[in-house]
Formats: C-alpha cells, structure tokens, sequence
C-alpha cells in the first residue's frame, strides 16, 4: 500500500522576521534599476561562478512587456559572462514556447539573438537527484544542463498565476525543470490526462516547485548566485505575456545573494513593507494562491535562511530594514505601447474564444 502524502499548511500567510528562527544570511541591494545596477549587484555575489556559465532567466512570451529588458543582460554579458550561455527549457503549456522551433523564435523577437541560447531539453533529458524530498527522488531537467560548472540565476521577481509569486524559486523549478517530462511531474503529478495537466496546485505546488528547485541548487552546490529585478511587478508570470495584468506595484530595485531562500524572502518583505495601496495587489495574489509556502518548504528542505542582513550598496553596504527600501517608491506609469499591445491580445483572445461557441 503506499503512503499517503499531504502537503504542509499555512501556505496564505506572512511569517514576520521578528517569528522567523537560524542564522542570517547577506542580500544586496540597490535602487538602481539599470544595466549598471544589474552589473553591480552580480559583482557582489559571483565570487564562486566559474568554469562553463549558464545563464537562467525567464525570455518570455512575445512582446512580454514586463521580462528583464534583454539589452540589460546584453551588457552584463559583455562585460562580466563574454563566454555564458543563455539556459532555457520548453514549456508545458501550449504557447510561443512549447516546442524548440516557436520558442528559438521567439528569443530572436524577443532580442535573445546576442549570445548562445541553449534550450537544454532540445535533444532530451536528464535527472538529477532530490534529496530529502517528499514528492520526488529525482527531477527531470534539460539534458544538457548538468554540462554547466556554475549556475547564475537572473530572476524577473513579479506575481504569478499559480504560485503566487515568481522568484529564484520558481525560475529553477520551473524553468529548470524540461518541458514534457518535469514540468508534468510538477504540475500533473506525472499524469498524462490532459484534464489533470494544471490539477496541482496551493501548498503541494508550491513544494513540489521546491523540491525541482532544490535538484539543481544542489547540483551546482557553491557555484550558484540569484539576482531578483523588483520591477514590472504584475500579478501575472512572464508566461502570460502581453495578456498579464496590469502592474500596478511600484517598481524597486535589484536584490543579490548567494542564499536562495533568503533572497526571495527579502523581495516578498519588500513588498510587504510597501504602503497598503502599493502592496495591495501582490499581497492578494500572493495569499490567496497560498505562496508563503514556497518559502517555509525551502527552510524544511535546508535551502537557506530565512533571516537575512539587508545590505544597501548605495550607501556604503550600510544595514538598512526592507521599509528604507521601499521608502519613495513611486506609482507604476504603464507605457503607452504596453497598453496597446495588451488591448491588442485581449481582443485576440475573446476573438478566438468567440469562434469557439
């Protein structure tokens, strides 16, 4: 008979720092929203990458408004990655990227045709082990992933339709994980039925997504750095593209570390030290898909800290608290080209809802 398996509670709520327990881990940070800030904040933390580089981060869907501009990572590339690699998967979902061809296209309209791009599931899979895990023993990830050295985690830090939020965490969990064989592990329980695909969701998604994320972390052991871009923040993920909600959260700067947990906590008490009506949006999403327990599963598999010194390196690496973070932010201005082209898929898609009827 085999064991029954429940996924742990509390998913909906915020841990205060003064509940939370362990060490404390360092998490830079800088207002700097700019290529230049991007190249400041992976300074700090790059000290163990080397060897053969891969680069993970969210491409998007075409047009995706909201994705870390790719001339950005275009000249962090040039000047501190000459020899990366960019490292993507397939998606699960039908869409712009769910096989090889739409989704190399898609990086070339998206303006990822400035360095190597490897789609690592292309030519198959390969399992790396999870330890300690509840739901897995191995996940499912690109065959060419474990060819890497070292790992440098570039993460679009926004809300997201299924997790409540999208950081490190689920840049690696998901985006690490291949296409048809570990993205169905996670989200389908490794069923087949097309009416099971999206089935798993709340606090089991949110530890299985751990427990994918765990597999490669600890692979690359030290030779791993997370960089989380606080901007463009909508509810939705990157896979939503130009139909992801409005943003509405005010934009806030670049955070950096070493320690996965403690960089993802970091970004989510940002968010919650923000004033209610900048907050309000994110905070909603992120509670009612129970997302918090992304982050206490982390701490039960040994990912990281929880705790964290917040460095400003604006000022000198002086200590600051996530409210002198957030402190004048100022209110989200939507782009005028942004709104169109999400007016545009709007119609697109009640247009082809319509021929459906």
């Amino acid at each position: 008979m085999s064991e029954i398996k429940t996924a742990g509670s509390g998913g909906e709520r915020y841990v205060p720092y003064g509940e939370r327990k362990g060490n404390e881990s360092i998490v830079y940070f800088t207002r700097d929203l700019s290529p230049k800030g991007l190249r400041k904040l992976y300074r700090r933390v790059n000290g163990q990458i080397c060897g053969k580089i891969a680069v993970k981060l969210h491409t998007g869907e075409q047009y995706g408004p909201n994705i870390i501009p790719s001339a950005w990572i275009k000249e962090l590339m040039a000047t501190d990655l000459p020899e990366a690699t960019i490292v993507e998967t397939n998606t699960f979902y039908e869409g712009d990227r769910d096989t090889t061809e739409k989704h190399r296209a898609t990086l070339k309209v998206n303006g990822w045709d400035f360095c190597p791009v490897d789609i690592t599931d292309e030519h198959g899979t390969a399992d790396l082990p999870v330890k300690g895990g509840k739901w897995f023993d191995h996940m499912s990830v690109g065959k060419t992933l474990p060819d890497y050295d070292s790992l440098v985690v570039l993460t679009h830090f926004k809300g997201h339709t299924m997790g409540g939020f999208g950081g490190s965490n689920k840049n690696i969990g998901i985006g690490c994980a291949d296409g048809k064989i570990g993205k169905r592990m996670i989200h389908a329980r490794n069923s087949e039925d097309p009416e099971l695909a999206w089935s798993v969701d709340m606090e089991e998604l949110m530890e299985r997504m751990a427990e994918s994320t765990k597999a490669t972390v600890d692979y690359f052991g030290k030779h791993i750095c997370y960089v989380n871009v606080m901007r463009n923040m909508s509810v939705s993920c990157d896979c939503e593209g130009c139909l992801a909600e409005q943003v509405v959260t005010p934009n806030v700067g670049i955070l950096a570390s070493t320690d996965i947990l403690a960089v993802d906590q970091a970004c989510i008490d940002l968010v919650y030290a923000m004033e209610e009506k900048d907050n309000a949006a994110l905070r909603e999403r992120i509670e009612s898909r129970n997302g918090h327990r992304q982050l206490s599963y982390m701490e039960e598999l040994g990912m990281g800290n929880r705790k964290y010194l917040l460095l400003d390196t604006d000022h000198e690496d002086a200590r600051i608290q996530p409210r002198d973070a957030v402190k004048g932010v100022v209110p989200f201005v939507e782009l005028p080209i942004v709104a169109e082209r999400r007016r545009k898929a709007l119609e697109a898609m009640e247009a082809a809802a319509a021929a459906q009827e």
